[in-house]
């Protein structure tokens, strides 16, 4: 487990230090004062959209067409539920007293009278799934948000977003605490394909609508997580699990 970690929090460094440097060296191309690495963004999104095309799409139907309907959603509250321990630890980092207890109600109910959260009881008893994460809380106390990053594998974030998903990822999160590497391996690569099955109708609604994909998708992270920082949504909704900086599909 320890190994697993170090390395995850080396490649986080090496992401950072490499967005931190390019920084330096590069100006949007839109001069859009936001994303002054867009030439580079533009290529890793380029190259998560060929992975997707060529590797996860093709696993995430396969995955979609072996699973059924019900199994498919219980993994997806699943790993809402785990992500639940993320979301109470970040509202009392933020002083939201009252929501973390809420929260903690919410993660009780699912993970006893919904079996371990495969059955979301707590939405329909009025506990609604909510969205905190160290990116936010880094917000909240002051962190200026940093240039809008694509991460490989991962799409649209920023580099407070970035720092924030290592620390969940590695810290917070309970799948960090897994002692078996392999098992902790295995639900980190289960929980990555049921989002790309989950966000695959997503994608396609922004090829469709998107004159320029990268621009639109741009767009909608930044105004989300604007949104999300000032409590102006909730977050329930795409890929509010435990893996990821990146709330909005490639």
């Amino acid at each position: 487990m320890y190994d697993f970690q170090h390395r995850t929090c080396a490649l986080l460094a090496t992401v950072t230090l490499a967005i931190t440097l390019g920084g330096c060296a590069s100006m949007g191309v839109n001069g859009d004062p936001r994303d002054p690495l867009e030439g580079l963004n533009r290529n890793t999104y380029r190259f998560n959209q060929g992975m997707d095309k060529a590797l996860f799409h093709p696993i995430a139907r396969f995955y979609q067409a072996i699973t059924p309907g019900f199994v498919d959603e219980g993994i997806s509250n699943i790993f809402s539920n785990i992500n639940d321990v993320v979301v109470i630890v970040n509202d009392i980092l933020q002083f939201k007293l009252s929501q973390a207890v809420y929260d903690l109600a919410r993660l009780v109910v699912n993970s006893t009278l919904g079996l371990g959260g495969f059955f979301d009881i707590s939405t329909g008893m009025g506990l609604v799934k909510h969205n905190e994460d160290f990116g936010q809380t880094l917000a909240r106390w002051g962190i200026h948000s940093g240039p809008y990053v694509i991460v490989p594998f991962l799409g649209p974030s920023t580099l407070r977003d970035t720092v924030g998903y290592g620390v969940d990822s590695a810290l917070l999160s309970p799948v960090a605490y897994v002692s078996e590497a392999a098992h902790q391996a295995g639900l980190l690569s289960m929980n990555y394909i049921d989002y790309k099955a989950d966000a695959q109708s997503a994608g396609g609604l922004i090829e469709e609508a998107a004159l320029d994909e990268y621009e639109f998708t741009k767009s909608a992270y930044l105004t989300r997580r604007e949104n999300l920082i000032n409590d102006k949504e909730s977050g329930g909704g795409e890929f509010e699990d435990f893996e990821d900086p990146a709330t909005s599909p490639e």
